[in-house]
């Protein structure tokens, strides 16, 4: 299957901790965002809790986040790597 180019905007000091936290696990961000697709299509949902209360949208904090990417990460590690061959 061809790979195509797709650009997305973020904020700069999110892209930077992204890019650590990826880095860490052995990734890149592109292989990171690859890896939200192929799970989201997978599961047919964005593979978290997304959730508006009242009129306010709830916004997890950056240690909550950084803790879901690791255990999705950590739980589709096998997946990532057969689809990786």
């Amino acid at each position: 299957m061809a790979n195509i180019n797709v650009t997305i905007r973020m904020d700069e000091q999110l892209k930077a901790q992204a890019d650590e936290l990826f880095s860490d696990l052995g990734l890149s961000l592109s292989s990171a965002i690859t890896m939200f697709a192929k799970q989201a299509v997978r599961e047919q949902r964005i593979p978290f809790e997304v959730k508006r209360s009242g009129t306010t949208i709830q916004v997890a904090t950056d240690s909550s986040v950084e803790t879901l990417s690791k255990q999705l990460i950590e739980k589709n590690r096998m997946a990532y790597e057969e689809l990786a061959k």
